[in-house]
């Protein structure tokens, strides 16, 4: 007799069999997420799940002690990274956005997180991350809605068919009273790190259902890569027509940020993705992307050390990337708190500077004039938005 236990098992298991591994650190299926909104302005949110480096993706090469916590992930004296200020270099895997960095069209923050600390879970670390909620201590987040869904809320006119999510569950950035709608696309999409060891452990005591997932996870693995890069442009293509269309605001994410060993061979796909995916946009976008603001933010960073495996951990103070043609870019804002021990968070982490809540407030405050008050009560509770990094030119 087949117990409901091996039936949930089972389900979940064709699932990730039929959809090639398809997780993406919770979602089965990348989720995309679209709103309507009384203005010209757009505005495209990416979640960048799994974690990333901001210290491999933004390096500061100019501090001398990141050799010594990083003896084979740092570059030497900036080789190998592409130079932005004369402090930061840009990871070479985003060699092609280096000409939205000389128009004025990228941007960075550097030691910035949000409140959420210390279990560093992916979970609930993107809840705390899309509700824009202000938990500390490792909780989860209080809010079960998210801070694009509040921002409707407080931008009159905005319709109540706000939303449509491209995937099998929605983003809780959008989800809120503010209804949506699915479909889930025909793509193949990687398993990151944080769901094969959750599914590893699920079935260990299972040898043929344990035999199986290790198989389709193999496959995955093996998938082409171009045919997941196609898979990602038709994503951004479609998202340029909906902000060409009535749309106004679109949020999803990119998956594989979780670099626990092999950093150098892992951080190539999302780096990829996340390249090809702005350079679409901007194509398709023509005259749009004027007046289009991206920002890319992710759960947390990572650990200021390497591990032994040539990786990295799951840590706190991380980066923010931003791109648009009506951003104040060519630029790497925050404060720099150093990397030596001292300045360390608990002696293993970037010491963040400052919420990324704050930035994403004032962007929100310059687009659309919105009171500082509901920023900072209602769209991202508990924020302390300090002083305006006037991120839009």
């Amino acid at each position: 007799m087949i117990s409901s236990r091996d039936l949930s098992r089972r389900s979940l298991l064709r699932t990730a069999l039929g959809g090639a591994c398809s997780l993406a650190a919770h979602p089965l299926v990348t989720p995309m997420a679209f709103a309507s909104a009384p203005t010209d302005e757009r505005l495209v949110v990416i979640v960048l799940r799994g974690g990333m480096d901001g210290l491999a993706v933004l390096e500061p090469y100019g501090d001398r002690h990141l050799r010594k916590l990083r003896p084979t992930l740092a570059s030497k004296n900036g080789e190998g990274v592409l130079d932005l200020d004369g402090f930061f270099g840009l990871h070479a895997g985003l060699e092609t956005l280096m000409p939205l960095w000389r128009a004025g069209e990228l941007a960075f923050v550097s030691s910035v997180s949000t409140p959420y600390r210390d279990k560093r879970s992916h979970f609930d670390g993107q809840d705390a991350l899309e509700s824009g909620s202000g938990e500390r201590s490792g909780q989860p987040p209080s809010s079960h809605d998210g801070w694009l869904n509040r921002l409707i809320s407080h931008m009159p006119g905005s319709t109540r068919e706000t939303g449509m999510v491209l995937g099998r569950t929605n983003m809780l950035i959008m989800e809120g009273s503010n209804p949506t709608t699915t479909w889930a696309p025909q793509i193949r999409l990687r398993m990151d790190g944080a769901n094969q060891d959750l599914l590893k452990v699920m079935y260990s005591d299972d040898p043929l259902f344990e035999n199986a997932l290790l198989g389709a996870m193999k496959m995955s693995e093996n998938s082409d890569y171009s045919e997941q890069l196609r898979g990602r442009r038709r994503i951004a293509s479609y998202a340029a027509k909906r902000l060409l269309d009535e749309s106004r605001i679109v949020t999803f994410s990119i998956d594989g940020w979780d670099t626990h060993a092999s950093q150098v061979t892992m951080l190539r796909k999302p780096l990829g993705y996340l390249t090809e995916m702005l350079l679409t946009m901007r194509k398709d976008l023509g005259d749009v992307w004027q007046k289009t603001t991206v920002v890319a933010v992710t759960e947390f960073g990572r650990t200021a050390r390497e591990n032994g495996t040539r990786g990295t951990d799951h840590g706190t103070g991380g980066a923010m990337l931003m791109a648009g043609g009506a951003l104040n870019g060519g630029r790497v804002y925050g404060k720099w708190p150093g990397l030596q021990p001292e300045a360390l968070y608990r002696d293993r982490d970037l010491m963040p500077t400052r919420d990324c809540r704050s930035y994403c407030a004032w962007l929100l405050r310059s687009k659309y004039g919105l009171d500082r008050t509901a920023l900072e009560r209602d769209i991202f509770p508990g924020v302390d938005m300090d002083d305006d990094p006037r991120l839009l030119g």
